[in-house]
């Protein structure tokens, strides 16, 4: 017996498997391998709680180390937004939110290249000096290492 992937309607989530063996499209990439193996794994009971724990637990540990990462110069934001990307695989709440993520991302970046390179230039500064007070205030309060203080020092003594 076998099933035939086809587009999800408003009320199938990705748990929604009526059958138990699933037959891959000829030619398929591994796009469509994996939502085989996935939608294999969702036919069997066990293997549907298994998954869902299994990319709850793995979404929650990137998400909390792309959140270490925030403050830091760096993927901080790129990491949380792929451990949000792996819990949107089983969940509808994180799909949405990707959804939202993504849609703002594209309007921003559209924005800001309808703007004249000075403002991009100015854009890119502020983000640049963000990025350096984090990592200064990061580096001071974390690590107990004043760069600013050094530097000024070092600047008064030679």
């Amino acid at each position: 017996m076998s099933v035939e992937r086809g587009g999800r309607g408003a009320g199938e989530g990705p748990g929604d498997v009526s059958g138990v063996a699933v037959e891959p499209r000829p030619g398929g990439g591994w796009r469509e391998r994996v939502h085989t193996t996935l939608d294999l794994i969702r036919a069997n009971p066990t293997g549907r709680i298994t998954l869902k724990i299994v990319i709850a637990v793995v979404g929650a540990i990137v998400v909390t180390v792309g959140i270490a990462l925030i403050p830091l110069p760096g993927p901080g934001w790129l990491i949380v937004i792929a451990g949000l990307g792996i819990w949107a695989v089983e969940f509808i709440w994180a799909r949405r939110l990707l959804t939202f993520t993504r849609r703002n991302v594209q309007a921003w970046t559209r924005w800001v290249l309808r703007q004249s390179l000075p403002v991009r230039f100015l854009l890119g500064a502020v983000g640049l000096v963000f990025v350096a007070v984090v990592l200064w205030l990061s580096l001071k309060y974390s690590l107990g290492i004043d760069v600013v203080a050094r530097a000024l020092h070092y600047l008064a003594t030679h």
